[in-house]
């Protein structure tokens, strides 16, 4: 069972995962019912890397995703897929591409998750903000306004749903406060 939403904006990643993937229940390399085809150590970067991020178990890959597009992909042993409006600036060091994903034109770009070039508090530091950036992106490509890019439910400014009483009206102000003194019930 894959987390990540089937929709137009992950179907590339989804077909190449799903061809690969395969389902098993026990051993040693099991991820949420599928083979792990990604290195255990890569998957514990990528949760360092963004750690308020949900990691999303697809087809024995882990993937970040905002708003339910793909934005990041650990795969492998070397290998962070991150999609962006435009290639990652220096000194970020590419990892080899991964066709189709990575194709002039498809919006994906690969990485090394080490960048053993640098050092590894910049490391860390450039390719969380890459991160975060590609999370950013990968929301504005939802046509689904309903959510923020973390995914949490927003309105329309000026907008209140629940009018009046009952489903979605807020609790009053002091609810959960101490009777007696200012604002107290009488």
């Amino acid at each position: 069972m894959t987390l990540l939403p089937d929709l137009p904006q992950n179907s590339a990643l989804l077909d190449l995962l799903r061809q690969q993937g395969v389902p098993q229940e026990h051993g040693a390399y099991v991820y949420e019912g599928w083979e792990l085809h990604t290195h255990p150590d890569l998957v514990e970067r990528l949760e360092d890397l963004a750690p308020q991020w949900p990691v999303l178990a697809t087809f024995g890959v882990p993937v970040l995703a905002a708003k339910g597009i793909a934005a990041v992909v650990a795969w492998g042993t070397d290998m962070l897929l991150v999609r962006l409006p435009e290639a990652p600036a220096e000194p970020l060091e590419p990892a080899e591409p991964c066709p189709p994903l990575t194709d002039p034109g498809q919006g994906w770009y690969s990485l090394s998750p080490w960048q053993s070039e640098l050092p590894s508090a910049e490391s860390k530091r450039l390719l969380s903000l890459l991160i975060q950036h590609a999370l950013s992106y990968t929301a504005s490509l939802s046509e689904d306004d309903s959510t923020d890019w973390q995914g949490r439910p927003v309105q329309a400014p000026g907008m209140r749903r629940g009018k009046g009483k009952g489903k979605g009206k807020r609790p009053s102000r002091d609810k959960g406060r101490r009777q007696g003194g200012r604002g107290g019930r009488r």
